[in-house]
């Protein structure tokens, strides 16, 4: 698994270390993984699933999308 960095600007970590000290992590990383990790499965339920591109044409043909 490969490693990204990501920049804050300095307000901002601090507000995300105050938040993971409060929350119990051990790591500003593991809140912010935590914290990304549970937001993409938030944004996943809400978002309509995407349609496979076959499928989505037999419904174009069908005249059920536009």
């Amino acid at each position: 698994m490969g490693r990204r960095k990501i920049e804050l600007d300095d307000a901002l970590y601090r507000q995300v270390q105050q938040a993971a000290g409060r929350a119990g992590y051990a790591s500003v990383q593991e809140f912010v993984r935590h914290v990304l990790e549970r937001e993409l499965a938030r944004l996943a339920r809400e978002s309509p699933p995407v349609l496979d591109e076959t499928v989505a044409a037999r419904l174009r043909g069908l005249g059920y999308l536009s």
